[in-house]
């Protein structure tokens, strides 16, 4: 059996109680205490590490168990958005931000009060179309354990793997929650994070279901298109996106706002951080910004500053409400981790964590099981753009 190493000595006591002076410091306990906390941690795992080598019935994995105690400790913090990753969580993590990852070509969304994870998008031609996977099905298991209310990230870990290996999903689909096992097999994927076509009247319709690496090039180029084909008015669909990077929107948000501030941030001390747009390209046709429920973070800075600037008009439900931004911080043994850095504010000012933008004009979406194709978000969507000539 291959010898694991042993956490509960040396290093790691000291790297724990270091954590744990830290914590104590910002409650307004001192320094001056570290030989005790030191000491009381030590003795504290050392008691745990003897009632588990004593009693406990299963296999025993030292790694597991110190992966577990740095994901114990972030997830003290309380915060749904802090998370700790493994090395293997964060290989996929950055990957994922990229836009190219190996996997099967789905978007995931997850409710953060029920944690139930929902595949909104199944892309084109992609692992999970040909596995039979659908929208909105609700991811169920991955590999027979059960995922809902798991960190959204580290199920997509799970799912993600190495090219040509396979993976086997559970979802529940429909109003009877319908019971679906299937497996797919990995690819190579570049996230199609951008959808577009022209609509009826010369209307453009651009979706974009993530803030990603590859998406303001797409967007543009999706701008371009429709824009060269003669477009007169523009829906761009945020629906069900949950967000990505802020550089990336704040790059997309400078296609279609005046020179100004696109947002702003503020970190725990009240330092502030602006993120502007320039003179050189304005969108001036009629707009619509579709969002619901599930329309959150980069979602929330892209139609805040719409709104703001009416550029454009909202249409759809409340958004999500995630007015924070967090951070990766590398921990130079290839793991990561996520914090909230700071919140972040639209051009007027406006906080929306917790909250969520209003939309300007309020649809809610209605299912039409005779015609599911049916949309009549995106109808009044249409309709608004109409009104806008």
């Amino acid at each position: 059996m291959k010898e694991k190493k042993s956490f509960f000595k040396g290093a790691l006591f000291g790297a724990l109680a270091m954590l744990l002076i830290a914590a104590l410091a910002a409650c307004g306990i001192k320094a001056g205490k570290k030989e005790a906390v030191t000491e009381t941690t030590e003795t504290k795992i050392s008691e745990l590490k003897t009632l588990i080598d004593q009693n406990y019935l299963g296999d025993v994995d030292e790694d597991e168990l110190e992966e577990g105690i740095y994901k114990g400790y972030i997830s003290g913090l309380d915060d749904p958005y802090s998370v700790y990753y493994d090395e293997e969580e964060t290989q996929a993590l950055y990957e994922s931000t990229q836009g190219e990852y190996s996997g099967i070509g789905a978007v995931l969304s997850q409710n953060m009060d029920s944690g139930v994870i929902t595949l909104v998008q199944i892309y084109e031609d992609s692992p999970a179309m040909k596995a039979g996977l659908q929208d909105n099905d609700i991811l169920y298991k991955v590999e027979g354990e059960e995922v809902t209310g798991q960190d959204l990230t580290e199920v997509v870990s799970k799912i993600k793997g190495e090219q040509g290996t396979e993976v086997n999903l559970t979802v529940l689909r429909g109003e009877d929650a319908e019971e679906i096992t299937v497996t797919a097999v990995r690819d190579k994927i570049q996230a199609q994070t951008v959808q577009y076509q022209m609509l009826e009247d010369n209307i453009g319709y651009i979706a974009v279901s993530e803030f990603d690496a590859v998406t303001y090039d797409q967007y543009k180029a999706a701008l371009e298109d429709l824009e060269n084909q003669g477009m007169n008015g523009l829906i761009v669909d945020l629906r069900n996106n949950p967000g990505g990077s802020l550089s990336t929107v704040c790059d997309m948000v400078d296609l279609m706002v005046p020179e100004g501030l696109v947002v702003y941030t503020e970190d725990k001390n009240g330092k502030r951080s602006e993120m502007t747009s320039d003179e050189e390209h304005q969108f001036k046709q009629p707009l619509v910004v579709l969002v619901n429920g599930y329309s959150a973070s980069a979602s929330e800075i892209f139609s805040g500053a719409i709104q703001d600037y009416g550029t454009g008009t909202i249409v759809g439900t409340q958004t999500y409400g995630k007015g924070v931004v967090q951070q990766l911080f590398d921990l130079d043994d290839g793991t990561c981790v996520k914090l909230t850095i700071a919140e972040y504010f639209t051009p007027k000012g406006r906080s929306i964590n917790g909250k969520g933008i209003t939309p300007d004009v309020e649809v809610e979406h209605e299912r039409d099981e005779n015609h599911p194709e049916a949309d009549n978000q995106l109808d009044k969507a249409i309709e608004v753009i109409q009104g806008l000539r």
